[in-house]
């Protein structure tokens, strides 16, 4: 893309002496055309949102393919195993992928595997 941004950001260093802090932030699209999402009551204060988890019995019998897939209040904070996408113990899956999503305000982290082997991430 190379249009200008449609809102102005600063980008700088300040310096105080020796010690300098750089002031940047990233910019991106959050947004996408499918958006899975928790509770938007429940979700915030309680930090428990809406889970994928993909599981099989080791044989490649599961295929996950999540692609440009906006993911809100998802995750469960302070849970193991309760991410925003979760690939658990599936073993070789070559046809699966996880691309181009959107994660934010998660309350675990992203995109987690367990036992997995070949996934494109």
């Amino acid at each position: 893309m190379d249009t200008a941004l449609a809102n102005k950001h600063f980008a700088g260093t300040e310096y105080y002496g020796t010690d300098f802090i750089d002031m940047r932030a990233e910019v991106g699209l959050l947004t996408r055309n499918v958006k899975y999402q928790g509770d938007p009551d429940f979700s915030e204060p309680n930090q428990y949102g809406a889970t994928i988890m993909l599981h099989s019995d080791g044989d490649d019998t599961s295929k996950g393919r999540i692609s440009y897939t906006e993911l809100f209040n998802c995750g469960q904070a302070f849970k193991v195993g309760k991410y925003p996408i979760h690939f658990h113990m599936i073993g070789y899956v070559s046809a699966s992928f996880v691309r181009g999503n959107a994660i934010h305000q998660s309350y675990n982290r992203a995109t987690t595997i367990h036992g997995v082997h070949g996934l494109t991430i």
